[in-house]
């Protein structure tokens, strides 16, 4: 049954999970060195993992004998990765493609919109919100996304190139920081 109290709830929460807006700086740096974002492609696919996920996340852990746990500490490693090269400037990170907009799926699509985090926190809402609400939720986070995937060379234009530099920097410490915690709050409970 369909709650707008739920749909808002759903929405928010996913809205601080995915943080889209903090990884602007991400976006940027992407779309300089691949040369372009597969805003649409990056959207679709992260909006395929939600669902599949919110439908048999538990199920496809268990078939690769994975717990939520761990599946939230290998994003947490993928995170504080991403957060080092936003900090010190240096790439940790090789695309395996070199085809321009690969990045679109790997880091983009997965880990940094639809990543462990988002994941799990799905999972999480299936046990409080019903699944009509959530997929709603889901959709308007989505459309969110891509409006800012789509919108990140206007938003570079506003901040500047130094602007960019401070930017990364204080949103690499804080995705830093979430992936910390991440990892510290699933450590011990696998």
């Amino acid at each position: 049954m369909l709650n707008a109290k739920e749909i808002f709830s759903v929405t928010l929460i996913l809205f601080s999970i995915i943080d889209m807006l903090g990884n602007v700086p991400i976006v940027i740096q992407m779309r300089k060195s691949e040369g372009k974002i597969q805003s649409g492609k990056a959207t679709i696919i992260a909006g395929v993992l939600m669902i599949l996920f919110l439908f048999l996340g538990k199920s496809i852990l268990n078939l690769f004998g994975l717990d939520v746990e761990s599946f939230a500490i290998a994003g947490a490693i993928v995170m504080f990765i991403i957060a080092m090269e936003m900090i010190l400037g240096i790439a940790i990170f090789k695309y395996e493609n070199k085809e321009a907009g690969s990045g679109s799926i790997v880091p983009l699509a997965f880990p940094l919109i639809a990543g462990a985090g988002t994941l799990t926190t799905i999972l999480s809402l299936r046990s409080v919100y019903e699944v009509p609400n959530i997929l709603i939720g889901i959709v308007i986070n989505l459309a969110f996304v891509y409006i800012v995937l789509k919108s990140s060379s206007w938003l570079e234009k506003k901040i500047g190139e130094n602007g960019f530099v401070v930017l990364r920097k204080v949103f690499g410490i804080i995705l830093l920081a979430i992936a910390v915690k991440i990892f510290k709050g699933n450590l011990f409970l696998g």
